[in-house]
């Protein structure tokens, strides 16, 4: 299965379990592998055997910058949802949460989920 990347898009959105968090807000980053067919796409030169990732990015920047979530959990799950929900050629998605300023002391990159879904047929 050939895929399409996404790394590392940023967003700035209002997730998380503590009140500060859906007050103030924060950084998130997302990592997404599309898995679909390319071959006919990359044969025929056609936009339309394949899937626009400018059409995705704006699917998950409205997930993450206009709806609210609890646990990254959830918002892994709307995203791959509404992925696979929204474009038929997608046969499977993983998608990779990252929050880089959580609120937990200490020194690190990020904390992060990562979920893979498959379309059901």
């Amino acid at each position: 299965m050939d895929k399409i990347l996404m790394n590392n898009m940023g967003f700035y959105g209002y997730h998380g379990v503590f009140k500060e968090e859906s007050i103030l807000g924060q950084k998130f980053f997302i990592d997404m592998e599309l898995y679909l067919d390319t071959k006919e796409a990359g044969l025929t030169d056609d936009m339309n055997k394949s899937v626009s990732y400018g059409e995705v990015y704006e699917l998950v920047k409205n997930i993450v910058e206009n709806k609210r979530f609890n646990l990254l959990e959830a918002l892994s799950e709307n995203i791959a949802k509404e992925v696979l929900k929204e474009f038929s050629l997608i046969k499977e998605v993983m998608v990779r949460v990252k929050k880089p300023e959580a609120p937990v002391p200490g020194i690190y990159d990020y904390f992060g989920v990562e979920i893979r879904r498959k379309r059901h047929e």
